[in-house]
């Protein structure tokens, strides 16, 4: 997808790059949201284990000067995970790294706004081709993992969300949404809301003007966003709702 490209030219939020040395930085209560919304969920299937597998992989680099490199499970030790410990082991490591100097700050007003695009989950990691293809290519598997993660914790983790857009799990819509009413705090839920509806081309989504304000003009997504209000609420999970009863019609 389009905007996965750009997630990776744009890890930080647009007014990152030395916000925090300012004297006028970011609240607090913007650096505490800008802290909640980059929390990844750690699914349990094998998670002990496979968290001491990831500490003993070592990074190779990819380039003369070392910023971009991978770090992976051996063939033959990936291959004796389970579906369940592949899809952990997946969640909660990006097997590909590039530096980027800029990443981990807080925006100003950042618990105000409905961004265009989601951060990403690990930082300077990323998923490479081959962990997305997994996604892709288990999505059933996948959804019902979350859904059974979202159902105990009433959380959906950065990651989480990542896939939802990844895989157009547009499936996922009523739990989405009933998951963002349990206290109205993650905005990033109604990103994703977006991002499924602009994935597919959802004709009243792209006629309006959120589309033409988040997502017009590709290389600025990175840094748009809609005030976050009761009426800005209200209209996402409204579309949201027409695009999911029409599938479902269609279904």
């Amino acid at each position: 997808m389009k905007y996965m490209l750009l997630l990776l030219v744009a890890v930080s939020l647009h007014t990152a790059s030395s916000a925090q040395d300012e004297p006028n930085a970011p609240s607090q209560a913007s650096q505490d949201y800008h802290a909640y919304r980059s929390k990844i969920t750690r699914p349990p299937y094998g998670l002990e284990k496979l968290l001491g597998m990831i500490k003993k992989i070592k990074w190779v680099g990819e380039d003369e000067n070392g910023d971009r490199s991978t770090a992976t499970l051996s063939a033959p030790v990936y291959a004796t995970l389970s579906l369940r410990e592949k899809f952990t082991y997946h969640m909660i490591h990006g097997e590909s790294y590039s530096q980027n100097c800029d990443y981990g700050f807080a925006d100003f007003d950042e618990e105000k706004k409905i961004y265009a695009l989601l951060p990403t989950p690990f930082g300077e990691e990323y998923w490479n081709d081959k962990q997305g293809k997994f996604f892709i290519d288990n999505h059933d598997t996948v959804v019902a993992l979350m859904t059974e993660s979202i159902g105990r914790s009433h959380r959906i983790g950065v990651n989480y969300k990542q896939v939802i857009a990844k895989i157009n799990a547009t499936e996922m819509i009523p739990l989405l949404i009933s998951t963002y009413n349990v206290d109205k705090k993650d905005h990033d839920i109604l990103t994703v809301l977006n991002l499924l509806m602009l994935d597919n081309k959802y004709g009243p989504f792209m006629a309006s003007e959120s589309y033409k304000k988040l997502y017009a003009k590709e290389d600025s997504r990175w840094e748009a966003y809609l005030g976050y209000n009761a009426a800005n609420e209200a209209l996402i999970i409204q579309r949201a709702t027409d695009f999911y009863n029409g599938l479902a019609k269609k279904n």
